[in-house]
């Protein structure tokens, strides 16, 4: 990352990832629920809460206007949230760049950033290119970088508003002396 940088200069959000800190790792797994139960099983990670169809308002993908039906399973691992995401149709997304439907890998890794859309202008102003933007219904805009040239995975950004970073403390605190029991949990 060069020095300088408006958005992501020296110092300013700590080591990591282009500058920036991974708050969560997310894999593309075909089942979010079998997955979590596999992962809390193999791994202790958990418990895993499942938000099904998750409500878009807005959805561009490589810039064009897209959809994108999708259902994750989050949970805690150690410091890191894990996502399980998943798609439920064909359409062109950031999930199908990288992985068909019954396939499972690192899709990306997730960092807070200050401003998102400077964010968004800082990276493509170094050639990597937002594969997805969208805003939820609830108001949380996201962008799925294509760092897959110089990270081997996508790169999701978003700010850390009040609701948002609500939700990983939620995710967190559930997983503070979690005995291994009720591994998946749904959310409405």
């Amino acid at each position: 990352m060069p020095r300088g940088s408006r958005i992501l200069g020296p110092g300013i959000l700590g080591p990591g990832i282009l500058g920036l800190r991974p708050v969560q790792v997310a894999y593309h797994v075909a089942d979010p629920a079998e997955a979590a139960r596999r992962f809390a099983r193999e791994h202790g990670w958990g418990p895993f809460y499942l938000m099904e169809h998750i409500a878009l308002e807005e959805v561009r993908h490589r810039g064009a206007p897209g959809r994108f039906d999708h259902s994750s399973a989050y949970g805690q691992a150690g410091e890191m949230m894990v996502e399980l995401i998943t798609q439920h149709d064909d359409s062109p997304s950031a999930l199908r760049d990288c992985f068909a439907a019954e396939e499972t890998g690192l899709h990306h890794v997730a960092c807070f950033v200050p401003d998102l859309s400077a964010a968004i202008a800082d990276f493509a102003a170094r050639g990597v290119s937002a594969a997805l933007e969208a805003r939820t219904t609830t108001g949380v805009s996201f962008a799925m970088l294509d760092t897959r040239r110089s990270l081997g995975h996508m790169l999701e950004l978003y700010e850390p508003g009040e609701a948002l970073t609500r939700f990983y403390a939620f995710i967190r605190r559930k997983a503070v002396d979690w005995d291994g029991s009720e591994p998946l949990r749904r959310l409405t």
